[in-house]
């Protein structure tokens, strides 16, 4: 009995002596920095916001910037694709089809560093879209007549990119010499701005969550291990799901996307993928096969992320408007923090996804 009595007595006195210590450094932080204990409970909360709010950084771009994008038109013609260089570093790529059945990116950079971006290619005039509604400043080299007469009237901020100034021509390739040519931030910064604007007008295109979104919940949700994205006959995009990283790895043509820098395959955190109409078109050049796409309007398609895809709606009001992102109950998309493919594929080619069979 008197041995409780003595443990207790011991873990109240240690009790106590723990309140003190803890009284006695408030009570010192308060004198030290004359400050009542209102003032107390106020830093307190604040210091528990700050460390929230780090928790919960973005760290795929700093949403609290307010600079412009550079949107820079990618060769994926199947003689350029092995010399992709920089595409891991773009926050948002966009894949679409041009004529002949091959297909170009849109890779967009921001507050970036890269030092090898390309091979640059020419514009077609449905890129300028996503140019605009991403307030990007184009990067490219050469153009079709649609894209040169659209240029004004989507009032598109651009710098054609050229050796020595905004580009470098790598001769050391062993492909022709319009496949050749690459860009950097750094040059692009320092000789393409001149007295553009360099403080976007827009917020970000899409909005980002810090925390894993759970996909999984959603209403039809499904696995998504496989994704495969016909363009056409000579181009078929599909990705496959690491578990273990939780990203996409990259393909084209069932063979693995790299970049020719670091040889490494490319990885993708997200992938928004729809089908719109896309027709052929004459040209005032002649050339045969230009394309159209018809992607102002709305219709339905999957945000894929993190094993799971779901069904979601997009809608375009103009070409100058951002496309909106939506779940199918109309709440807003909310995509994962990471790097985001959006595959706008041709209406009707093939599109699947599957879920690997475990033994």
């Amino acid at each position: 009995m008197i041995k409780k009595r003595k443990s207790k007595i011991k873990l109240i006195s240690i009790i106590v002596a723990v309140i003190l210590v803890a009284a006695v450094g408030v009570g010192a932080y308060m004198v030290i920095n004359h400050k009542n204990l209102d003032d107390v409970k106020n830093d307190i909360k604040k210091a528990t916001k700050k460390k929230n709010k780090e928790e919960e950084k973005i760290n795929i771009v700093d949403v609290n910037s307010k600079s412009r994008p550079f949107a820079i038109m990618i060769n994926n013609l199947y003689a350029a694709r092995p010399y992709h260089s920089g595409l891991q570093d773009a926050y948002i790529i966009y894949e679409m089809i041009v004529e002949g059945g091959i297909t170009r990116y849109l890779a967009l950079f921001l507050d970036a560093d890269t030092s090898r971006i390309g091979p640059v290619r020419s514009s077609r005039h449905y890129y300028l879209d996503y140019v605009r509604e991403n307030d990007a400043i184009y990067v490219h080299n050469g153009y079709s007549p649609q894209a040169g007469s659209d240029f004004g009237k989507l009032n598109i901020d651009r710098i054609e990119a050229e050796a020595p100034k905004t580009g470098i021509r790598d001769k050391s390739l062993p492909v022709a010499r319009e496949h050749t040519l690459f860009t950097s931030i750094e040059l692009l910064t320092k000789n393409g701005i001149g007295k553009k604007r360099t403080t976007r007008n827009n917020d970000l295109l899409l909005k980002y969550s810090a925390k894993s979104v759970d996909l999984a919940s959603k209403q039809n949700a499904q696995k998504a291990d496989n994704i495969k994205i016909k363009y056409s006959n000579s181009t078929t995009t599909s990705y496959k799901y690491d578990a273990e990283n939780k990203v996409y790895k990259r393909y084209v043509n069932d063979k693995e996307h790299k970049d020719y820098v670091t040889k490494n395959q490319y990885t993708f955190k997200n992938i928004i993928t729809y089908q719109v109409v896309n027709k052929t078109v004459s040209s005032p050049d002649g050339y045969q096969g230009r394309q159209d796409l018809e992607n102002v309007g709305s219709g339905t398609g999957y945000y894929i992320s993190e094993g799971y895809a779901v069904p979601i709606k997009w809608e375009k009001e103009s070409r100058t408007e951002q496309t909106k992102y939506t779940y199918e109950d109309g709440t807003e998309l909310k995509v994962n923090d990471g790097n985001t493919f959006i595959q706008i594929q041709p209406k009707g080619q093939e599109f699947s996804i599957t879920e690997d069979i475990k033994e």
